[in-house]
């Protein structure tokens, strides 16, 4: 007890010698405080929502503790206040900061801001400043876009990518080519990865539907998109080895956040209308061009063989096709997610809903959506996740042909005769049918359930070396449905026809990879091996029939046929086996080295050629980071220089290619009809891949502390061994065989600016991207030098979508029949024919001979230049694109300038040549001309477009606490809204899809204007 007593009272001497040696301080000095009480909330910096499971740990001792649900913590401690602590939680930067007071509030920045962003690579993420390829981010703002597929928000976002709709058919798909179109017969499309898995988005037809499919990529909702990069050279392509040559989109999705629970409820509804109709002649105007028409062809039956001048006075402007065709339609779209969870884990869930209506009557697309993402870290070593998405879309489909039948249709036909049934078709000799009666009661619908999910495990073997197990499914089920009722044109013939189609697809992948990352001192090291297999099988099956007694049941009979229609029934599958390796490392972040291979092997190509191998090899400089970099120019911040070389692949060629393959057919034999097989195509055990060469060299910089971000690249591609039919001896028993021929270049030059142009309480952000492009073909194999594609050339030295036709010059003029009607290419040339340039020199025109090259479709260049502003609540964001130097093939132009009187006309036919009006642009009326295409039909494709426009406001906080809410934005959103462009046709817009024929318009559903008004809550 005595010693207890001494200890007792030595501290209390050391506590009163701590107290009396404080207040000597005390003048020059704080006062410290012993066991301190610290409070605070963690906030994110952008949203000010709190953040949950974040760890706040005093300097240079162990005692952490972390958030609650509303972000706020509180420990005593025994050190002195002020103190230095540290904050960190996943996904945020870490910060260290001194507190001098309690409570407190710490605001945390996302880890992706600027070059410290994470963007996703192929199988895995890197720093944006470690990037030593070319890779692009999709800005947030066009992920905000009301848009019906994911791949429509690439529009004016990234150099180097062009974007052109094939369809405003709502679910439509779009065009996109990356660096420029590579192939003539292969695909040339990227290559999509939608978490982890890889999809080449092209859609497969049953053979049942009429009409544009639907775009695959339109089952996935872009409400759920977190991110979108492009990887564009092939430093960051080749370890997707012989799918890389079309660039690479990664789609990432919506993951949870850990934090308090928040539910966000986003909807909109709008409206639809076509941007533009074209004119065409009315009633009156009609039945005097179909009068001087048969005029041309019989004067001695006078000239009102049609109508008199009197019916023709009496008449009304008659129908107007495209006003009963085209509708304002409504679009309405629901998304509900819920998203929350701690440190060791992140949920998301959603749920979408959209219906749009087409602006063709009879034309919409509808999908329900539901997404689950999971992810986890149940002990310090293992991550594991889980994305699975689940969509159903169903789609009216606008028939093939329909709107040229709008167009052409003659005003003085009716809809309906008078007793109430339809006009079966147009009154004149051209036969084609009423349109406005295939749109409304012709049933073409394709309906499809898509299912797409992966799942990883990610296990941290050692310091550094983590080993990542992932597997993926892709299956979908379509079904297509066509009924062609027997009281319209098309169907009067059959008594009703009736088929149905299912494709369905069963796609499975596993990757497996071991990453190590390491290091030591100056030095960083990231290692990457992996070995991967993807399989896909496609089965479709359709039946059909017609001659049914009645139409109210559809096809949901087709036993009620009696003329049945043969079944058919497919299956193919394919297989890639891969293998992978990458080796990412720097030295004091100022050299940086990368290195890659892949090696495919694929079951499409032939057996003496499956296996691919895919190289590339990257180097970047940060020249900035040098020591004397920073007295020569000080006002950059970041200066890199980047160079890289690689080589990828292009399989998309479809199935079984290489193979000698056989048919089904019928013949007579023994006085009945036997089956047999015949052979289908020649084998080629030497069919490989399209492989792309790429050089590129991109420089990044930013200055004025980090507010304007420059890049530019060069690059140069060529690809060789292009997958192509070529002609083979007839003596073989073939035509053709697909064989690796040819090569095709494509070179050119992207700038990228990005800037923060005021900051503050008004913030105005820009982002500009322009695209130069040239593209080449350097040859086409086995000795020939070009080919002719329909009103296309292929030609070595020349671009791809190079116009191939006639060129004009004039119309022939009273008394010059005898001189100049040789270049009329009539035998009995008229005052008023066309006349044509003879482009061979043997003093007389012909179609054949006398053609040129009359244009191209490829742009000069592309462009993109959004903004985003933001002041007090207020946001506004607009995007300007367009497309410079390309022409389009105006079809449309082309069948309404012919002037027969069996269908209508352009309004340009009231210029047309008369004795009394000798014009030198457009031709006589005349019964039955003969479609010659040329350079009248070649207009200029350039367009400058406001793409979209987004204004929102969200009202104060102080307005919401009542409701319980913590954010409530109402908005704004066009699309489309203004288009500046030369071009006579619905939209400059277009393209045919085609690798060979693009930037043709052949009557494709015109794109539409839209206007929305929406509504975010977040609770």
């Amino acid at each position: 007890m005595k010693n207890i007593g001494v200890l007792r009272y030595f501290s209390l001497l050391l506590w009163a010698f701590s107290l009396f040696n404080g207040s000597l301080h005390a003048q020059d000095k704080p006062k410290p405080i012993i066991n301190a009480s610290l409070e605070g909330v963690v906030l994110d910096s952008l949203t000010r929502q709190p953040i949950e499971g974040v760890t706040i740990q005093l300097d240079a001792v162990t005692h952490a503790v972390k958030t609650d649900q509303e972000g706020r913590f509180q420990f005593v401690t025994g050190q002195k206040l002020p103190f230095t602590i540290k904050v960190s939680f996943l996904g945020y930067k870490t910060k260290n900061l001194v507190v001098e007071v309690s409570p407190t509030e710490i605001l945390l920045s996302p880890a992706s801001e600027d070059l410290d962003e994470v963007v996703v690579v192929g199988y895995g993420t890197q720093r944006r400043r470690d990037l030593t390829g070319a890779v692009a981010s999709v800005p947030e703002s066009f992920l905000k876009q009301k848009v019906s597929s994911v791949d429509q928000s690439l529009k004016g976002a990234i150099s180097g990518v062009q974007v052109t709709q094939t369809s405003g058919q709502p679910g439509a798909g779009v065009s996109i080519r990356v660096r420029g179109g590579a192939s003539i017969q292969g695909g040339n499309e990227p290559l999509y990865v939608i978490d982890g898995f890889p999809v080449y988005n092209q859609s497969e037809s049953t053979g049942v539907n009429s009409g544009t499919p639907i775009n695959p990529l339109a089952s996935i909702n872009p409400s759920d998109i977190e991110s979108i990069e492009v990887l564009k050279d092939a430093a960051a392509t080749a370890i997707y080895g012989s799918r890389g040559a079309n660039g690479v989109v990664i789609i990432s999705t919506k993951k949870g956040r850990a934090g308090r629970v928040q539910l966000n409820y986003d909807g909109s509804k709008g409206w639809q209308s076509v941007v533009k109709q074209i004119d065409v002649l009315d009633a009156p105007s009609f039945a005097r061009l179909r009068n001087e028409t048969l005029y041309d062809t019989n004067p001695s039956r006078g000239k009102y063989q049609y109508l008199s001048e009197e019916q023709i006075s009496q008449m009304g402007e008659g129908t107007n096709w495209q006003n009963e065709a085209f509708r304002v339609g409504a679009v309405q779209n629901h998304q509900l997610s819920l998203t929350g969870g701690a440190e060791k884990i992140q949920y998301y869930l959603g749920a979408n809903y959209l219906n749009q209506e087409g602006v063709l009557v009879n034309t919409d697309f509808r999908r329900l959506g539901f997404r689950s993402n999971l992810h986890a870290k149940p002990f310090e070593r293992l991550d594991v996740s889980a994305n699975l998405t689940i969509n159903k879309t169903n789609s009216q489909i606008a028939p093939t042909g329909i709107i040229n039948s709008l167009l052409i249709m003659p005003p003085t036909a009716t809809i309906y005769e008078a007793d109430g049934s339809y006009t079966l078709r147009n009154p004149f000799e051209n036969i084609f049918a009423n349109p406005i009666a295939t749109l409304l009661e012709t049933s073409n619908q394709s309906n499809n359930l898509r299912v797409l999910g992966t799942a990883y495990a990610q296990y941290e073997l050692l310091k550094g070396l983590s080993a990542k197990v992932l597997f993926g499914v892709d299956l979908s089920n379509r079904n297509d449905k066509y009924y062609l009722p027997s009281y319209i044109f098309e169907g009067v013939g059959t008594k009703g026809t009736a088929n149905l189609g299912n494709l369905e697809n069963q796609a499975w992948l596993n990757e497996n990879t071991l990453t190590y990352n390491k290091s030591f001192g100056k030095h960083d090291l990231n290692v990457l091996l992996g070995f991967t297999q993807q399989e896909s099988r496609t089965s479709l099956f359709n039946a059909g029939a017609s001659s049914f007694v009645t139409d109210e049941l559809l096809y949901n009979s087709l036993q009620s046929g009696s003329v049945l229609i043969r079944p058919n029934s497919d299956a193919y599958d394919w297989v890639l086996h891969s293998l992978l390796s990458r080796v990412n490392y720097n030295y004091a972040s100022k050299y940086y080295v990368s290195a890659s291979i892949r090696r495919d092997g694929s079951s499409r190509f032939g057996s003496d050629n499956k296996w691919g191998n895919f190289p590339s090899l990257a180097f970047s400089w940060r020249a900035s980071k040098e020591d004397f970099f920073a007295g020569l120019l000080p006002t950059i911040n970041d200066l890199k220089v980047r160079a890289s070389f690689g080589a990828t692949g292009n399989q998309e060629i479809g199935q079984y290619q290489s193979l000698a393959t056989l048919y089904a057919l019928n013949y007579y034999f023994g006085n009945a009809v036997q089956t047999g097989f015949a052979s289908q195509r020649v084998p080629n055990t030497e069919l490989g891949w399209e492989t792309t060469y790429q050089y590129d060299a991109g420089i990044d910089l930013t200055f004025l502390q980090n507010r304007i971000q420059l890049s530019a690249d060069y690059y140069y591609k060529r690809t060789k061994d292009l997958l192509l039919s070529v002609e083979i001896p007839w003596t073989s028993g073939y035509a053709t065989s697909l064989q690796n021929f040819g090569s095709v270049s494509n070179k050119g030059v992207e700038l990228s600016l990005k800037s923060k142009n005021l900051q503050g309480v008004f913030n105005w952000d820009s982002d500009f991207n322009i695209s130069f492009n040239r593209n080449k073909v350097l040859s086409i194999g086995d000795g020939s030098d070009r080919y002719i594609s329909g009103n296309y050339l292929i030609a070595v030295g020349k671009p791809l979508g190079t116009f191939y036709g006639t060129v004009t010059d004039g119309i022939l003029q009273l008394g010059e029949e005898s001189a100049k009607g040789v270049y009329t290419g009539n035998a009995s040339p008229k005052a008023g024919d066309r006349l044509y340039k003879d482009i061979d020199g043997d003093g007389k025109f012909t179609t054949a001979s006398d053609r040129a090259i009359i244009g191209n479709a490829q742009p000069d260049f592309i462009f993109g230049f959004s903004n985003n502003l933001s002041y007090q609540g207020f946001d506004l964001s607009f995007l300007i694109q367009g497309t410079v130097g390309n022409q389009i093939l105006n079809i449309n132009r082309q069948n309404l300038e012919m002037f027969t009187g069996q269908q209508n006309a352009s309004l340009d036919a009231l210029d047309r040549w008369t004795p009394n009006n000798p014009s030198q642009v457009y031709p006589r009326a005349k019964l039955d001309p003969a479609p010659i295409f040329s350079d009248q039909f070649v207009e200029s494709g350039t367009f400058i477009r406001l793409a979209n426009l987004r204004f929102a406001y969200s009202l104060p906080k102080t307005w919401l606490s009542s409701a319980h809410l913590d954010q409530a934005q109402v908005y704004f959103v066009g699309q489309n809204l203004l288009t500046l462009t030369n071009y006579r046709g619905f939209d400059p817009e277009v393209t045919s899809g085609s690798n060979v024929q693009i930037g043709t318009d052949a009557g494709i559903y015109p794109v539409a204007k839209t206007l929305s008004l929406g509504l975010s809550l977040t609770f």
